[in-house]
């Protein structure tokens, strides 16, 4: 039997502002998604919460990009929305941009990530969910994982991954798509995936075997709404064990933080925290970025989980660094580089007042400008 896991999620209403979710919220979206699980859309369901985020796990035999999967989790989705405007939640439905569903939620807010394959005699999987920073995000932990021996021993010692993978990489701007081998090709690959503004990793394959390895939701909201309506929040599965790295190799690269864009305003750069389920809910200046790990084991399509993996002393260090990282950061105040570049500012609000003020702009002179006696430009 192929099954597929599919991962969809949306910021529907923060409660309060950004932070978390409100609990009726979460039971409205719940409800409705376990309703499609009773009429036999999907085989199961476990729900996940990230900041002002709600992420659908969801497993089922209906392939991926199914009409009927996206549909449920768009008016699970939808009616949560209902109940967040009810309760004024802050951007209730904000990650919706479409009035109706039509047909896939691709390109209209939601993001997705899924994996279609075969269950082996064992199937761990592990579900990472960020808030407050975009799919790019992966990009690093990605690379660390399935290309860099210093942090996956498997790839040196384990037969099964020695050949090693191939990255499917997109450019957000254009949505082109490149294959990239490692580790043949891996200077060529971190040209593009050093670029986080623009580039992507959509999907990891064990070149072997073509056997998808890890899939990350992609969609940038900015992009598709044209202007700014809340970050990206991205999702990332990756399947464990027997021929793809171990657990501890999965999460290794959480350990020792980087710099990631989003925070406050999606708008500046902080150190992407990871966290306990409980501790997810960022509120210094909107953040720190954080990320949480559900486990699953999948038994005969059932999930079984979640097991809270950064709920652990050993991720203690990496929330002590991003703290120091984010004092860091936060001394900068509105200057770069903990503000974005212009070039990444341009679907914040920022060009609404670079709009109000562009007539002032005058070609520089060798003079400087005069005043009046009253502290006016003289013309």
């Amino acid at each position: 039997m192929r099954l597929t896991l599919s991962v969809i999620k949306a910021d529907i209403g923060g409660f309060v502002g950004h932070s978390s979710v409100h609990k009726d919220v979460l039971a409205k979206v719940r409800e409705v998604a376990e309703e499609g699980k009773d009429k036999g859309i999907i085989r199961d369901l476990s729900v996940l919460v990230c900041g002002d985020d709600i992420a659908l796990v969801m497993t089922h035999t209906k392939g991926v990009d199914s009409s009927e999967v996206h549909e449920l989790a768009w008016n699970a989705f939808k009616e949560g929305t209902e109940v967040a405007k009810k309760l004024k939640m802050y951007g209730a439905g904000q990650d919706l941009l479409a009035e109706a569903f039509s047909g896939n939620v691709k390109g209209m807010g939601p993001g997705i990530a899924e994996m279609e394959f075969v269950e082996r005699k064992s199937e761990p999987v592990i579900v990472f969910f960020a808030d407050k920073t975009s799919p790019s995000a992966w990009n690093l932990p990605l690379y660390e994982m399935f290309a860099d021996p210093m942090n996956t021993a498997g790839l040196v010692i384990d037969p099964s991954m020695h050949e090693g993978f191939i990255f499917d990489v997109m450019d957000a701007y254009t949505g082109m798509g490149i294959q990239l081998k490692t580790p043949e090709e891996l200077y060529d690959l971190l040209v593009f995936i050093g670029a986080t503004s623009r580039y992507v990793v959509r999907a990891v394959y064990r070149k072997s075997d073509g056997e998808i390895a890890a899939a990350a939701s992609t969609q940038k909201l900015s992009f598709m709404a044209g202007r700014y309506v809340g970050k990206d929040d991205p999702v990332l599965i990756v399947r464990a064990q027997s021929g793809f790295p171990a657990v501890g190799e999965i999460l290794e690269p959480f350990a020792r933080p980087w710099l990631v864009e989003g925070w406050m305003r999606g708008s500046h750069t902080g150190p992407l925290m990871p966290v306990a389920f409980k501790n997810a809910k960022p509120t210094r200046f909107d953040g720190p970025p954080r990320v949480i790990a559900a486990g699953y084991q999948i038994a005969d399509g059932y999930l079984i989980g979640p097991s809270d993996l950064f709920d652990d002393p050993a991720f203690d260090h990496a929330r002590e660094e991003c703290n120091k990282m984010s004092d860091i950061l936060r001394r900068q105040g509105i200057f770069e580089p903990h503000r974005l570049p212009p070039e990444e500012m341009e679907y914040t609000t920022l060009p609404k007042v670079l709009e109000k003020l562009k007539d002032r702009f005058k070609l520089v002179e060798t003079e400087r400008p005069k005043f009046s006696s009253e502290g006016e430009i003289a013309e």
